[in-house]
C-alpha cells in the first residue's frame, strides 16, 4: 500500500507545482511583456492615469449629447460585467417585441427630426450584453443628435466618427465598427478642446 502512496504523492506536488504554479506564472509574464494593455483588461485611461473604461466592456450614455451603445440585458444594471449574458427572449415573445418598442420611441423622442430607419443594433442587446461597439450605421443614425446637442457642426461629429471607425476583425471577421466609449471620450475632449 505504501509503495502505491509515495509516486502519487510525488506526482501530485509534481504537478501542482507544474500546473498551479509555474505555467500561469510563465503565461503571465509572457502575457505582460508581449500584450501588457489587454492581459490588464484593455482599460482607458484619463489624462490622469485613472482606468475610465475597458475597450472590451460597453458603458451606459443616455444623454443626447453622446453616441448610445447597443442595449445591455444584464442584471441589476446594464453592461454588468459580473452578470454577462443576453435576454434569452426568443423573435415570436412579445416581451422583447415591446422592449424593441420601447427603445425605438426613445430613440425618436430624443431626435425628432431623424426619420431614418433605426438600425438594429441600437434596439438589441447582444448575446453578452457588454458589446462595446455600434455598427458604422447606428454610428451614423445618431450624428444629428449628437451634433445638435453639442452645438457642433455635423461634419466634425461625422469625422470623429470615421476617425474611430475600427475594420471588419483580421478584415473578415463580424463588420466594421465603432467603440461607443472611445468615441464619446474623443468627443468630450474636441468639444473642451473648442472652448473659448
Amino acid at each position: 500500500m505504501t509503495s502505491y502512496f509515495r509516486p502519487a504523492a510525488t506526482l501530485l506536488l509534481l504537478m501542482t507545482f507544474l500546473t498551479g504554479g509555474l505555467y500561469p506564472a510563465l503565461v503571465t509574464l509572457l502575457a505582460q511583456s508581449v500584450f501588457p494593455a489587454q492581459a490588464n483588461g484593455s482599460l482607458i485611461l484619463d489624462k490622469q492615469g485613472q482606468a475610465i473604461g475597458s475597450a472590451l466592456i460597453g458603458q451606459s450614455f443616455s444623454q443626447a449629447r453622446y453616441f448610445w451603445g447597443r442595449p445591455s440585458a444584464t442584471a441589476p444594471y446594464p453592461y454588468n460585467a459580473a452578470a454577462s449574458g443576453g435576454s434569452n427572449l426568443g423573435p415570436t415573445n412579445p416581451a422583447l417585441s415591446d422592449a424593441v418598442k420601447l427603445r425605438i420611441q426613445a430613440l425618436q423622442q430624443l431626435d425628432p427630426d431623424n426619420r431614418a430607419l433605426v438600425p438594429v443594433d441600437l434596439v438589441t442587446a447582444s448575446a453578452s450584453g457588454l458589446d462595446p461597439h455600434i455598427g458604422i450605421a447606428a454610428a451614423h443614425y445618431q450624428i444629428k443628435r449628437v451634433a445638435k446637442a453639442r452645438k457642433l457642426p455635423e461634419s466634425v461629429v461625422r469625422d470623429l466618427v470615421e476617425s474611430h471607425s475600427e475594420p471588419r476583425q483580421w478584415l473578415i471577421f463580424g463588420e466594421p465598427r465603432v467603440n461607443v466609449l472611445s468615441l464619446n471620450l474623443a468627443l468630450d475632449a474636441y468639444s473642451q478642446a473648442a472652448r473659448p
